[in-house]
């Protein structure tokens, strides 16, 4: 389990007449990360700095990068990494774009500033927790929708989609444990499943 972002949010903050601009995205890859990195530096082609970072959750343990881009040494990429770990989220990316005010801040402020625009945006974000789980395909006749959903209500598992068919499907995040003991449980519950379908795994909020 780990707590991350909702929502993808921005930030903004003004330091010597420098502007600072803190994009805080909501990444699952490598390669998640590597699109929002190509698409900020296309939107802001014209910013001198466009610098990074970001924390990355999986099986393997977690994956750190940033970048200074161009600035000063440990100045801008760095201190924003130690933001987020320190804020203890992980599979989020950073982008902290820079126009030049014609004020050198210096090395400290570089930090300073590079770090507030981070943190800045960390606050504007609503923190979630996510784990491993299921996207499950579950399949009831209409008079048993009502009853599906108050179980689900009650066990804290989250429907996503629902779509009125010839019979309803309903799209829901569940944790292997709680779709275990749905299997376990079913022909003793009050409502009757037609099928079920697994259609994989991902990672979902985790509700308490």
């Amino acid at each position: 389990m780990f707590k991350t972002i909702s929502k993808n949010t921005t930030a903004e903050i003004v330091e010597k007449k420098s502007k600072f601009i803190a994009n805080l995205f909501y990444v699952e890859t490598k390669e998640d990360a590597e699109k929002y990195i190509n698409e900020i530096n296309k939107k802001y082609h014209d910013a001198r700095h466009n610098c990074y970072a970001y924390s990355i959750f999986s099986e393997d343990g977690i994956v750190n990068k940033f970048s200074d881009d161009g600035e000063p040494s440990g100045t801008a990429g760095g201190p924003m990494l130690n933001i987020l770990t320190s804020n203890e989220i992980t599979n989020v990316l950073v982008i902290v774009t820079r126009y030049f005010g014609g004020i050198l801040l210096g090395t400290g402020g570089l930090v300073r500033a590079y770090s507030e625009a981070t943190t800045e945006a960390i606050n504007q974000a609503e923190i979630i927790k996510k784990d491993y789980g299921l996207e499950v395909n579950f399949f009831v006749d209409y008079p048993e929708f009502e009853k599906l959903k108050y179980y689900f209500k009650q066990n804290n598992i989250k429907i996503v989609d629902v779509a009125y068919e010839e019979k309803i499907k309903v799209v829901a995040e569940i944790t292997e444990e709680k779709l275990s003991i749905f299997e376990k449980n079913k022909d003793e519950l009050n409502f009757k499943i037609e099928d079920y379908k697994i259609c994989c795994k991902k990672f979902i909020e985790f509700v308490e």
